[in-house]
């Protein structure tokens, strides 16, 4: 096991215990690649708990994690802030204008994943937007 698996050893065995499927984990020019997929994003979660126990503010740049999640159009989703609403943007990208918020606990509808980290929603009010995937579950 090299220094990086070891290192890292707690985050694999997230992503494994979460059952990611297509699970390929690599070392490349001194950095560990962990990929998969999975449709949900509580298995996603946990991989990124596991790295943030070990790096809490994600400085790490030895690590990459590419875990993706498949959802389906018409999923309904839970928005899982810590503490405050969840931005929908007009684009995906922080840099999108914000065009609503969907509160913490509330149920938003799956439009279409635009990717990894952007999906695009419809909150109970009809506002549509993109919004950051790790905080909807």
């Amino acid at each position: 096991m090299t220094e990086l698996s070891q290192k890292y050893n707690s985050v694999v065995a997230a992503a494994q215990n979460a059952g990611i499927q297509n699970l390929q984990v690599s070392e490349q020019e001194g950095k560990l690649y962990i990929k998969g997929e999975t449709s949900q994003n509580s298995a996603k979660e946990a991989v990124w708990d596991a790295l943030a126990l070990l790096d809490p503010n994600f400085t790490s740049s030895d690590i990459n994690i590419d875990v993706e999640v498949n959802q389906n159009s018409g999923n309904q989703l839970v928005v899982s802030t810590e503490d405050s609403s969840l931005n929908v943007r007009s684009t995906p990208g922080t840099d999108g204008d914000i065009v609503g918020k969907a509160e913490r606990g509330s149920t938003v509808t799956l439009v279409e994943q635009y990717s990894s980290e952007w999906y695009k929603i419809r909150t109970a009010d009809g506002v549509e937007g993109y919004a950051f995937s790790r905080y909807l579950k």
